[in-house]
């Protein structure tokens, strides 16, 4: 199964359409969406390509299925304006014979996201808020951070993961070069 995963849009339209066209020409089958979808927060830039309503009218529009973990910038309000439900705090995932989680992952350190998918018997931890792509084995399980391809630190990233009978492969790359910045 192939799967898309992002974090971090803050309603930027033109991350998105990348984003969106990348998952199409990559087959994915399903895309997972670690939070602060639409609102951009106090604290960050307006992101280039800022169009929360068009945004949410293209992922209404999705072919591709998509969940969602509500982020620490999303609020409530923003459900109205959406045709797939966020989850709070977590969306549990069980994709390809793997046992995924998405969290925002504002509130935990990565020691308590380890802890957390110990006792949940986790495959992939699937998080976002730093803005940061990370991918890092914790014992038994993969953390995966997606980056931000709107407001990133460092290049504009996503990640995408190929999981098998046999294996998963998980590629976080940048959405504007399409080279694989982790692997």
């Amino acid at each position: 199964m192939k799967i898309g995963v992002v974090s971090d849009l803050h309603g930027s339209l033109k991350a998105f359409e990348k984003i969106a066209n990348l998952f199409k020409t990559k087959n994915v089958e399903l895309i997972l969406n670690a939070g602060d979808v639409f609102n951009f927060g106090p604290r960050n830039p307006l992101p280039e390509g800022y169009a929360p309503g068009e945004l949410a009218k293209m992922i209404n529009a999705l072919t591709i299925p998509m969940i969602i973990a509500r982020g620490n910038c999303d609020s409530e309000i923003d459900q109205t304006v959406l045709n797939v439900p966020m989850l709070s705090p977590y969306a549990y995932v069980y994709a390809g014979g793997k046992k995924i989680l998405v969290n925002h992952g504002h509130k935990l350190s990565d020691e308590e996201k380890e802890q957390l998918a110990k006792r949940l018997n986790i495959d992939i931890f699937v998080v976002g808020h730093t803005h940061l792509p990370k991918l890092e084995r914790l014992e038994k399980m993969i953390l995966l951070n997606p980056g931000s391809p709107a407001l990133p630190k460092g290049s504009p990233t996503a990640a995408t993961m190929d999981i098998t009978d046999t294996e998963t492969n998980i590629e976080i790359f940048n959405i504007d070069t399409g080279n694989i910045v982790m692997r």
